[in-house]
This record gives C-alpha cells, sequence and structure tokens, in this order.
C-alpha cells in the first residue's frame, strides 16, 4: 500500500509559503537575482571580470551566482541590471487599484 503524496497549493511566493515576515522583500529579491544571472550565464564571463563589471569584490560574486541574493538589497541588484546595460522600467500601481489603470506610474531607472 503506497501512501498518496501530499500537495500543498502556493500563493505565488515560496517565501510566504514558509511564513517568513520579509516575504515579499526575499520574492522581489529573487526575480531581480535570477535576471542578473541569466544575464550574467548568457556572457559566459569569468567571476574576475563580473567583479569588475558589477563592481564587487570576488567573494561577492560567488555569493551571486549561487542565488544567495538576501545578501544584496533590491537596490544592489538592480545597480548591477544597469551595469549589464539593462533598462529597468518599474511600473507602480497602488493593490488597491488593480482594475483602475489611471492611477499607474512607470518609471525607466
Amino acid at each position: 500500500m503506497t501512501q498518496e503524496p501530499i500537495f500543498e497549493q502556493s500563493c505565488g511566493n515560496v517565501f510566504a509559503d514558509l511564513g517568513l515576515e520579509d516575504a515579499d522583500e526575499l520574492f522581489t529579491r529573487g526575480k531581480i537575482g535570477i535576471q542578473v544571472l541569466r544575464i550574467l550565464k548568457q556572457r559566459h564571463l569569468k567571476q574576475r571580470e563580473i567583479s569588475e563589471l558589477l563592481g564587487i569584490p570576488q567573494p561577492e560574486v560567488s555569493h551571486l551566482m549561487k542565488g544567495e541574493f538576501q545578501r544584496f538589497s533590491e537596490g544592489k541588484l538592480l545597480n548591477f541590471l544597469k551595469r549589464l546595460d539593462t533598462e529597468v522600467i518599474l511600473h507602480l500601481r497602488h493593490s488597491a487599484d488593480r482594475t483602475n489603470e489611471t492611477n499607474e506610474t512607470i518609471i525607466s531607472l
């Protein structure tokens, strides 16, 4: 007799599913960090080259490449994208106004 696996529906944020207090912040860092990693992997750069390009010490590059995004602020990760010649556009909308698109602001960094 085998036991059926138990699955739980995710809310879309694994950090919130785990009950972490700073779940939204961690989720945002993860989304930005993954974009940074994708670009770096596409460029096939060595860690020394990444260190120079992003302006961080090599040990921090190692943490970045391991996906340890909690070590970096959202601002620092966004700065990495800018240093990688990536246009960053923020789409701001009050969470209560999801259906009213007239209260939206778009900022290009």
